[in-house]
């Protein structure tokens, strides 16, 4: 069911390689919703990836482009608003990558180098789109932008190694991006702090599958999926968040508010008897 949200809006979605993607979803969630947009990724992420095939699905066209390249974001910008017609009324930053992760470098034994690449594809990349978008007068007045983040910007995860950093900054990226963009142009900035959520990039993390696991059992409502991400995603690109800017968004079934919980606890136990009343249901509080 379509609710129009973005009718009349124009949009520029990054990062999308295939099916699995949040980025992918958004796109084709975007177009759902009204929207027209154009779709950026490397020249090698479009060709190991489904990206044409998306494109033809939105008729949207594919522009390739390294987003750590200014040069690049450039035309990005460029060509979007002469293909739309105008400034974009949102942009989605959906990119992030850990050479130190790719090679299993623990976070302790770091190449140096790898991570100065991690900072930039994953988190730097976002200041460039943003500082590129600005100059150009790329986004419309009242424009939304959005970066997807992960709770380890905030606590520590076994084996997320460098990404943690990254996403640190990238929220911070966000909210200092926030202030000028917003006073100067209404436009606002915010990152979506995501469950954890089986795409391409994600199953690069060591033991993806047993954190998948232990969020989903920490979690009230569960893990959040790449489907319901894109819908909210949506909500913010809309009219219906015009005062939200400068927020780390958190949009995983209410882990980032836990501590235990009695699934997750479980675990640990041999059977839910200590956790049931006289009649045997559970006692949740």
């Amino acid at each position: 069911m379509t609710h129009n949200l973005l009718k009349g809006k124009k949009g520029i979605i990054f990062g999308a390689l295939n099916d699995k993607s949040i980025a992918w979803k958004v796109a084709e969630k975007a177009v759902e919703e009204g929207a027209t947009i154009t779709l950026s990724n490397t020249a090698m992420a479009i060709r190991m990836g489904d990206f044409e095939k998306l494109g033809e699905q939105l008729q949207a066209e594919v522009i390739p482009a390294d987003a750590t390249s200014v040069e690049d974001l450039e035309t990005v910008f460029r060509r979007s608003m002469e293909v739309l017609g105008g400034p974009v009324d949102f942009v989605l930053h959906s990119i992030g990558m850990s050479p130190n992760v790719r090679k299993k470098r623990t976070y302790d034994d770091l190449d140096y180098n790898m991570l100065s690449k991690t900072l930039d594809i994953s988190a730097i990349s976002f200041h460039k789109m943003l500082q590129t978008a600005k100059k150009m007068d790329a986004i419309a007045e009242y424009g939304s932008v959005l970066a997807l983040s992960y709770v380890a910007a905030q606590r520590t995860f076994f084996g997320y190694n460098d990404m943690a950093d990254a996403k640190s900054l990238l929220e911070s990226i966000a909210r200092s991006f926030g202030y000028i963009y917003g006073r100067e142009k209404n436009v606002r900035i915010n990152t979506i702090s995501q469950s954890p959520t089986p795409t391409t990039a994600g199953s690069g993390v060591k033991g993806m599958e047993h954190l998948m696991d232990f969020a989903n059992k920490m979690s009230p409502l569960g893990n959040a999926s790449a489907d319901e991400c894109a819908d909210y995603c949506v909500m913010m690109f809309s009219d219906f968040t015009r005062k939200v800017t400068m927020q780390n968004l958190y949009h995983d079934g209410g882990f980032s508010s836990m501590g235990m919980s009695l699934r997750a606890m479980n675990q640990y136990s041999k059977s839910l008897d200590e956790y049931t009343d006289e009649n045997g249901h559970i006692i949740y509080g």
